[in-house]
């Protein structure tokens, strides 16, 4: 592949969401979790009595929604999520020469963010797939995708928990402005619900599915409607065991159930809370400080939507006041968490309001820990 010219300014020219058609509402998910556990304790109470197994706790519709702000979730497959012989989504294996699930969703969302910023694949160089979990480990989805795309160039998967996101848009933004690429397509197809312990008060309502997309490209080649400069990029990590997944490769050479509960996603809360609001504050007042703006100077905030009281917390210790749903707009109402995905469905769902000169950021924070930021305007 040949080196293109490098670009001074590099912009975001389009964006693509696709939501799933199932949804899975908080009293369903109670519903399904309180039946098993009734079952589980009663099938194991001389156990659970001697101290040898935990019981089952039971959940409440209106505690999910008050603790995280979230209402519902939309699924890939909502088949087998509140069967509660089975607790998890029933998803047929496709073969090795079909297209894969996570590849699908990708491309609707991609074709969506082609439309968006009138780009066809000729137009675009290489190709990121950037999750929480991709469902295998090779051939790379973005290859994959790519193939299906017709895309000539390059493509590669990353995992950055939730910030893949906002990585993989800084990847894209260097591969453009160094002249690697004209454009970049950067993917986010969040299959997150076959992670998710259905059986866990703490985590079942947590996560939905969902896939999003976004054109990096060159600011001379952009002829979109919406078109946002990229004034800078930031990002951070620090080490922290508070969120964490373990299944992956090794799991079956281990001497433990390679499908165990603890293989799933499991988090302290409470830590995650107290750690992470203040360290996505001083990112981001510190990175609008490097351009000489100020958190009021931002007309819109695109956060991370893990948790309502997160985004509160982190927004009133930039703006020393709650923000309204027009600055800083809630989508986890709807979507829940959706990994990496959060903050780009906020962008995605608004940012064609936006006037010429509005400064926005672009954001996302998670397992790692990790931070991700884009501060952008709108041309």
């Amino acid at each position: 592949m040949r080196l293109h010219q490098a670009s001074d300014q590099v912009v975001i020219s389009g964006a693509g969401l696709w939501t799933p058609d199932h949804v899975v509402t908080n009293e369903e998910l109670v519903e399904a979790l309180n039946a098993y556990a009734d079952r589980f304790n009663t099938e194991n109470a001389l156990e659970i009595e001697a101290g040898r197994l935990a019981p089952v706790m039971k959940s409440d519709a209106s505690f999910i929604e008050k603790a995280s702000g979230i209402k519902q979730r939309h699924v890939y497959v909502k088949d087998g999520i509140l069967d509660i012989n089975r607790m998890r989504p029933r998803i047929v294996e496709r073969a090795e020469g079909e297209l894969s699930h996570q590849a699908e969703i990708a491309l609707h969302a991609a074709r969506k963010a082609m439309a968006a910023a009138n780009k066809k694949a000729a137009d675009i160089d290489a190709v990121i797939v950037s999750c929480a979990y991709t469902q295998r480990a090779y051939p790379a989805i973005a290859i994959e995708v790519q193939d299906e795309l017709g895309i000539e160039g390059f493509g590669f998967d990353m995992l950055v928990a939730c910030s893949a996101a906002t990585f993989a848009l800084h990847r894209a933004y260097e591969m453009v402005r160094s002249g690697t690429a004209r454009a970049v397509m950067v993917i986010n197809p969040e299959l997150v619900s076959p992670q998710i312990n259905f059986c866990d008060r703490d985590s079942h309502f947590i996560f939905g599915d969902v896939a999003t997309a976004v054109i990096v490209e060159r600011g001379d080649t952009a002829n979109s409607a919406s078109v946002f400069d990229i004034l800078g990029t930031q990002a951070q990590t620090v080490y922290s065991n508070n969120i964490r997944s373990n299944f992956g490769y090794m799991s079956r050479a281990f001497d433990t159930d390679p499908f165990g509960v603890d293989k799933l996603f499991h988090q302290e809360g409470r830590a995650v809370f107290k750690e992470v609001c203040p360290m996505a504050a001083e990112h981001l007042s510190g990175h609008l400080a490097l351009y000489g703006f100020e958190p009021t100077d931002v007309r819109r905030w695109w956060l991370h939507q893990a948790n309502i009281n997160m985004n509160q917390l982190i927004s009133k210790k930039l703006l020393g006041r709650m923000p309204d749903n027009d600055e800083a707009p809630i989508v986890l109402d709807r979507y829940a968490n959706t990994a990496s995905a959060g903050s780009v469905i906020a962008f995605s769902l608004h940012h064609e309001d936006l006037e010429s000169g509005d400064l926005g950021m672009l954001c996302s924070f998670g397992a790692g820990y990790s931070i991700g930021s884009l501060l952008l305007r709108k041309r």
